[in-house]
This record gives C-alpha cells, structure tokens and sequence, in this order.
C-alpha cells in the first residue's frame, strides 16, 4: 500500500503559478495528477510513469509539468498561467501495477487549488 500526502495548494490570481506536491510512502510505477472542481467530473490532469514518460491533459498541455524525484519519493506538479477554470480539488494519485495506471488504487486527501481572475 502507498500512501500519499500532497501540499502546495492555495489561491492565486490568473497568471499565477503554483507547484504542489506529493509525499509518497513508497514506490508507485505511475503516479499522476486528478482534478475536481465542484459540480464536474474528475480529470486526469498529468501523469508520469515508471519509464519516465508523461502524459497531459489538453487543457493544461504547455502549461504544467509534471516531475518525479524519486530519491525523496515525491511528486511534483508545476502550475504556470493558471486560469480561473484550473480551480479545482487536486489529488495525487499512484499505483504500483502498471496495468492499473490511470485507474489508480492509491490516492492523497487532496489539495485545493483556487484561481482567481
């Protein structure tokens, strides 16, 4: 079992950055971002994989990067030109199986990320 622990959320204004983290207790082969804003479905915002590929949504595609430091275990998500749109609940996700990646098993409590215009 891996469990996760994300920080780094907060509010910002639109043009903003933000970069959140996520602690993890031991090795996840894929790990990723998720976002929920109230009222709409959860998205799959960035992941990355044990080979060291990534993997974006559209909507943040040029604007964030996701990274991996696996000597500290943690998870990063850079956020730059943020967008009120962007506000959402942002979850780290992982899992150690590389078949379930995307439908992870493993999730953090959550981070909230507001964007303010």
């Amino acid at each position: 079992q891996v469990q996760l622990v994300e920080s780094g959320g907060g509010s910002v204004q639109a043009g903003g950055s933000l970069r959140l983290s996520c602690v993890a207790s031991g090795y996840g082969y894929c790990m990723g971002w998720i976002r929920q804003a109230p009222g709409k479905e959860r998205e799959g915002v960035a992941h990355i994989y044990g080979d060291g590929t990534t993997r974006y949504a559209e909507s943040v595609k040029g604007r964030f990067t996701i990274s991996k430091d696996n000597g500290k275990n943690t998870l990063y998500l850079q956020m730059n030109s943020l967008k009120p749109e962007d506000t959402a609940m942002y979850y780290c996700a992982a899992d150690t199986e590389w078949f379930r990646c995307g439908a992870y098993r493993y999730w953090g409590q959550g981070t909230q990320v507001t964007v303010s215009s």
